[in-house]
Parts: C-alpha cells; structure tokens; sequence
C-alpha cells in the first residue's frame, strides 16, 4: 500500500460515519483465516476471545501483537484473532506476518465487506474483548498491552 493510500485510508478511519446503531451484545463472527480455515467466534464460548483490528501500516498495531501473543500463549481460557483491516493483497500481508509471527489466527477484512455484527473501527488499533459467555465485555481504541489485557480479564 502506497503512503497516500495509507494516509487517506487513516483518515477515512478517523473520519468514517458508523454504518451501524450498535453491535449486539453477543456477536457472531466467523471468517476464514489466512491459512484457509474457519474461525468461528462461537466454537469459543468457555474462553475470552480478543478480536483485535489491525494493518500493516499501523506501527501502535505493530507493537501490541508481540503482547497479544505472548498473552494468549499464556492464557489457556484466551484465544485471539487478528483481522487486517485493510485492503492489501493476500501475500503482502502473509510477508508482513513472516517478520511479525503471531500464535493467533488471522483473517483479512476489508473496508467495503467488514464482519457484520462488529462496529467498524474508529481508529486503529481497535479491539473488542469476549467474555466466556460471548459477550463484548470492552471496546478498546488505541494499542493494548499484556497488563493492560491482564486487568480487563481478571
């Protein structure tokens, strides 16, 4: 992605009108990963889920997936899923994840068919978290850290 694209798809972000009233309480979610399967929010009931929209071009994004990663490494009731939110090609952004590894699944979204039942993202980085039961316990704009997930989940 080019650093005009990058720039205007920032600020179409910062600037970008909610297509919907609000996310339900208990929202669905299943996608197909980079390496070709399904992740399906509700197969994760008993564990907290993050759902974490990210780019490639966002360096706060950057820096908070070596700590979502190494938190669900540690966390057996936690599971992750990274969604690129961008509209980069497929290979570009399985590069960018072979010089920034994550344990967690990923899939890409994209501006003109993002998941249905999530708000689309004021800014990036932006992540919801699920509670056991699937429901969203927090909305966090701006970057996450290990502490910062350790203290939402307690």
């Amino acid at each position: 992605m080019n650093l005009f694209r990058s720039a205007a798809f920032a600020l179409a972000l910062a600037f970008a009108i909610p297509t919907q009233a609000g996310m339900p309480a208990q929202p669905t979610l299943k996608v197909t990963t980079l390496d070709g399967k399904t992740f399906d929010l509700a197969e994760h009931r008993g564990q907290w889920v993050i759902v974490n929209y990210w780019a490639t071009w966002c360096v706060p994004c950057i820096e908070e997936m070596p700590d979502i990663s190494s938190f669900v490494a540690a966390h057996e009731n936690v599971a992750a899923i990274g969604l690129a939110y961008e509209d980069s090609e497929l290979e570009d952004i399985k590069a960018f994840l072979a010089k920034h590894p994550v344990v967690y699944p990923i899939a890409q979204v994209t501006l003109d068919n993002p998941p249905a039942d999530f708000d689309e993202p004021r800014g990036l980085p932006t992540t919801w978290l699920i509670d056991p039961e699937g429901k969203v316990a927090k909305h966090i704009v701006g970057p996450v850290t290990a502490e910062s997930l350790e203290a939402e989940i307690r």
